[in-house]
């Protein structure tokens, strides 16, 4: 009796440990198979989910690659005119020329701006022309200019200009050659040795950026075209193939279509032509007609010369939905010309960003600054260039000692003073003054 009551106890004990058992692993089959977070009825309440969403953001963010932002800067000063007290200024004790002095005061933006460019209009064409034959209308500077060019840090060019062809074919070569052979680095553009590079697109890649250059002029001071400069010269105007007879209201066809190429090939396309009327802060109809051509061919910066004092700086729109940033004319650099107000000059400085394939041209930081050629007399009347000064910097006291007023005692366009630079300055420039 009391075993078989022993026995059923055992029994008992050993299905309750079975059951238990197989409850047991049942569980963990189940807490095996069902992962937390999936679709098993909501028995999760979101909770695993939320956490599982989490991770994967995260993940995401990590391995996305973050576009970086390019950045790029232009700065550019008008015409060097090598006047007689241009070569003096730069003639030392022993016979040989410097003329690093006309680039000191604007060194610091030169160094600052990745891309620096200068419009040579008085070719380096070799000492058989003689420096001082004679200074105008016919230019000629001494290799020492081109030197100092490059020592202050320009490395762009301008070439295509009306003093281009000054010394005929042979001066234009020597200039051509000077540059490429000394400095293959810096961009010469406008001229050519072989004809058959004429509508070869320059390109500059620059932190990512590529930029097409194209530099012409309107003419090289004749009114027709020489048939010898065909090819060598940028030419901007057309012109009759028969009489060779300059059209100037006519953009020369091949322009537009070096536009159009170059637009194919370049992240930003640059034109610089050589154009318009001389000493009018207006820009011509030929200049808004064939800036508005340029715009619709694909012309994305214009920074034209030429007209030796400044004009407006202006946002056009091309029929087609183009636009592009003009600056008319920055005016001179260097001269000893007769009136107050082609003393008065433009540095262009143009912001450029990058981010993908979005190029924007005109960023925060693109303007002018206003900048003041300042020539002084000495006692035997000679002309010295003494400065470049920045508008902000001039004073009245500096505007009293300008040589202008010895030459030109009674002509009232050559009475320079800081308060007419001024009021010139912001009417013609206007909110794209920088400082």
């Amino acid at each position: 009796m009391n075993n078989n009551k022993k026995n059923t106890q055992v029994l008992v004990t050993l299905i309750i440990c079975i059951v238990s058992i197989i409850t047991l692993s049942i569980s963990l089959l189940v807490a095996f198979f069902i992962k937390p977070g999936s679709n098993d009825g909501g028995i999760n309440n979101g909770k695993t989910t939320t956490v599982d969403t989490t991770v994967t953001e995260t993940t995401t963010e990590e391995i996305t690659t973050e576009e970086i932002t390019y950045e790029v800067s232009l700065m550019m000063v008008g015409d060097i005119l090598a006047h007689p007290a241009i070569l003096r200024t730069a003639t030392q004790s022993d016979g040989t020329y410097n003329y690093d002095y006309m680039f000191k005061d604007i060194l610091d933006y030169v160094d600052a701006a990745d891309i620096s460019v200068i419009n040579l209009e008085s070719m380096i064409c070799g000492e058989q022309y003689g420096y001082d034959y004679p200074g105008y209308p016919v230019f000629n500077c001494p290799d020492a200019l081109g030197h100092s060019i490059a020592s202050a840090g320009f490395n762009v060019v301008l070439a295509a200009h009306n003093h281009s062809f000054d010394h005929q074919l042979d001066g234009l070569l020597y200039c051509y050659n000077f540059w490429t052979e000394n400095y293959p680095d810096i961009t010469l553009l406008g001229i050519h040795e072989d004809t058959a590079t004429e509508h070869d697109i320059t390109l500059v890649e620059v932190n990512n950026i590529t930029f097409a250059m194209l530099n012409y002029t309107y003419s090289h001071n004749w009114a027709t075209i020489s048939t010898s400069v065909i090819g060598h010269l940028n030419l901007l105007c057309a012109y009759d193939p028969d009489t060779y007879y300059i059209d100037y209201n006519t953009i020369e066809p091949s322009v537009l279509e070096d536009i159009k190429l170059a637009n194919e090939l370049a992240d930003v396309v640059i034109v610089f032509p050589h154009w318009g009327t001389e000493y009018t802060t207006t820009p011509t109809a030929q200049e808004v007609a064939f800036a508005k051509l340029m715009t619709e061919a694909g012309a994305d910066l214009i920074l034209g010369g030429h007209p030796h004092v400044i004009q407006p700086i202006e946002w056009i729109e091309a029929d087609n939905g183009n636009k592009c940033l003009c600056y008319y004319s920055l005016g001179n650099f260097v001269s000893t010309q007769a009136t107050s107000i082609t003393q008065l000059e433009g540095m262009a400085i143009v912001k450029f960003t990058k981010t993908g394939d979005e190029v924007v041209v005109g960023a925060e930081g693109t303007g002018v600054i206003p900048i003041v050629n300042h020539w002084e007399d000495d006692s035997a009347g000679n002309s010295w260039i003494k400065g470049i000064y920045k508008l902000s910097d001039y004073t009245e006291e500096l505007a009293a000692k300008h040589g202008l007023h010895n030459h030109y005692p009674n002509d009232s366009s050559a009475n320079i003073t800081k308060a007419y630079l001024d009021q010139v300055a912001n009417d013609v420039f206007g909110d794209w003054i920088l400082e």
